[in-house]
Protein backbone atom coordinates (compact mmCIF):
# COMPACT_ATOMS: atom_id res chain seq x y z
CA UNK A 1 0.00 0.00 0.00
CA UNK A 2 2.63 2.35 0.67
CA UNK A 3 4.79 1.78 -2.07
CA UNK A 4 1.67 2.30 -4.48
CA UNK A 5 1.21 5.88 -2.26
CA UNK A 6 4.63 6.97 -2.86
CA UNK A 7 4.50 5.80 -6.39
CA UNK A 8 1.59 7.66 -7.15
CA UNK A 9 3.05 11.33 -5.72
CA UNK A 10 6.46 10.17 -7.83
CA UNK A 11 4.28 10.01 -10.43
CA UNK A 12 2.10 13.52 -10.07
CA UNK A 13 5.19 15.24 -9.22
CA UNK A 14 7.46 13.98 -12.27
CA UNK A 15 4.59 14.98 -14.85
CA UNK A 16 3.87 18.52 -12.56
CA UNK A 17 7.32 19.48 -13.14
CA UNK A 18 7.18 18.21 -16.70
CA UNK A 19 4.65 20.64 -17.41
CA UNK A 20 6.41 23.53 -15.82
CA UNK A 21 9.00 23.01 -17.99
CA UNK A 22 7.16 23.15 -21.22
CA UNK A 23 5.65 26.24 -20.31
CA UNK A 24 9.07 27.94 -19.47
CA UNK A 25 11.12 26.10 -23.14
CA UNK A 26 8.47 29.23 -24.73
CA UNK A 27 6.01 27.51 -26.31
CA UNK A 28 3.74 29.84 -27.95
CA UNK A 29 0.03 29.67 -26.33
CA UNK A 30 -2.72 30.42 -28.69
CA UNK A 31 -5.25 32.62 -28.40
CA UNK A 32 -8.86 33.86 -30.05
CA UNK A 33 -10.28 36.65 -31.48
CA UNK A 34 -13.52 37.12 -31.66
CA UNK A 35 -15.11 39.13 -34.75
CA UNK A 36 -17.71 40.48 -32.81
CA UNK A 37 -21.01 41.67 -33.66
CA UNK A 38 -22.00 38.41 -35.60
CA UNK A 39 -21.45 39.15 -39.65
CA UNK A 40 -24.52 39.68 -41.50
CA UNK A 41 -24.97 40.53 -45.23
CA UNK A 42 -26.63 40.18 -48.12
CA UNK A 43 -25.71 37.92 -50.53
CA UNK A 44 -24.76 38.45 -54.44
CA UNK A 45 -27.00 35.62 -55.76
CA UNK A 46 -28.42 32.02 -54.72
CA UNK A 47 -29.30 33.29 -51.20
CA UNK A 48 -30.70 36.27 -49.48
CA UNK A 49 -28.11 36.90 -46.52
CA UNK A 50 -25.69 35.02 -44.56
CA UNK A 51 -25.01 35.46 -40.66
CA UNK A 52 -21.83 34.02 -39.44
CA UNK A 53 -19.75 34.40 -35.92
CA UNK A 54 -15.77 34.12 -36.97
CA UNK A 55 -12.95 33.55 -34.37
CA UNK A 56 -9.37 34.06 -35.79
CA UNK A 57 -6.46 32.13 -33.85
CA UNK A 58 -2.98 33.77 -33.21
CA UNK A 59 -0.09 32.07 -31.37
CA UNK A 60 0.99 36.17 -30.35
CA UNK A 61 -0.99 37.56 -27.32
CA UNK A 62 0.30 40.62 -28.07
CA UNK A 63 -1.29 41.11 -31.27
CA UNK A 64 -4.77 40.44 -30.31
CA UNK A 65 -4.57 44.58 -29.61
CA UNK A 66 -3.66 44.71 -33.12
CA UNK A 67 -6.83 43.07 -33.83
CA UNK A 68 -8.89 45.14 -31.23
CA UNK A 69 -7.79 48.14 -32.76
CA UNK A 70 -7.65 47.40 -36.86
CA UNK A 71 -11.47 46.00 -36.01
CA UNK A 72 -13.88 47.94 -38.07
CA UNK A 73 -11.42 47.10 -41.15
CA UNK A 74 -11.62 43.67 -40.90
CA UNK A 75 -15.37 43.94 -40.41
CA UNK A 76 -15.33 45.61 -43.53
CA UNK A 77 -13.45 43.40 -45.40
CA UNK A 78 -15.14 40.50 -44.48
CA UNK A 79 -18.34 42.23 -44.78
CA UNK A 80 -17.38 43.01 -48.54
CA UNK A 81 -15.98 39.04 -49.08
CA UNK A 82 -19.14 37.87 -47.67
CA UNK A 83 -21.53 39.74 -49.87
CA UNK A 84 -19.88 39.01 -52.86
CA UNK A 85 -20.58 35.32 -51.95
CA UNK A 86 -23.23 32.75 -54.27
CA UNK A 87 -25.53 31.55 -51.34
CA UNK A 88 -26.06 27.86 -53.33
CA UNK A 89 -21.69 27.65 -53.16
CA UNK A 90 -21.21 28.48 -49.90
CA UNK A 91 -23.64 25.79 -48.48
CA UNK A 92 -21.34 22.92 -49.27
CA UNK A 93 -18.34 21.95 -47.41
CA UNK A 94 -16.21 22.78 -50.42
CA UNK A 95 -17.83 25.98 -50.50
CA UNK A 96 -17.27 27.12 -46.78
CA UNK A 97 -13.78 25.72 -46.55
CA UNK A 98 -12.79 27.57 -49.96
CA UNK A 99 -14.41 31.29 -48.31
CA UNK A 100 -12.76 30.50 -44.53
CA UNK A 101 -9.63 30.48 -46.48
CA UNK A 102 -10.08 33.95 -48.90
CA UNK A 103 -11.11 34.94 -45.71
CA UNK A 104 -7.98 34.05 -43.74
CA UNK A 105 -5.90 35.43 -46.62
CA UNK A 106 -8.06 38.70 -46.64
CA UNK A 107 -7.93 39.59 -43.25
CA UNK A 108 -4.03 38.79 -43.00
CA UNK A 109 -3.40 40.93 -45.63
CA UNK A 110 -5.51 43.67 -44.05
CA UNK A 111 -2.89 43.34 -40.87
CA UNK A 112 -0.33 43.41 -42.62
CA UNK A 113 -1.05 46.33 -44.16
CA UNK A 114 -2.52 48.24 -41.13
CA UNK A 115 -0.31 46.68 -38.63
CA UNK A 116 2.64 45.75 -40.63
CA UNK A 117 2.87 42.49 -39.32
CA UNK A 118 0.39 39.28 -40.24
CA UNK A 119 0.85 37.15 -36.84
CA UNK A 120 -2.88 35.46 -37.80
CA UNK A 121 -2.57 30.99 -37.93
CA UNK A 122 -6.11 30.41 -38.43
CA UNK A 123 -10.28 31.40 -39.22
CA UNK A 124 -12.69 29.80 -37.80
CA UNK A 125 -16.52 29.92 -38.70
CA UNK A 126 -18.20 29.49 -35.15
CA UNK A 127 -21.98 30.14 -36.28
CA UNK A 128 -22.46 29.65 -39.83
CA UNK A 129 -25.93 30.55 -41.58
CA UNK A 130 -27.17 30.93 -44.99
CA UNK A 131 -30.99 31.26 -45.76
Amino acid sequence: MHLTLIASLLLFFCSTASYAEDKEDGVPTISYYEIKPSLVANLASGGKYIRTDIQVMTRDETYKESLELHGPAIRHTLLLLLSEQDGRTIKTPEGKEALRQEALTQVSQVMKDLSGKDSLQELFFTTFFVQ
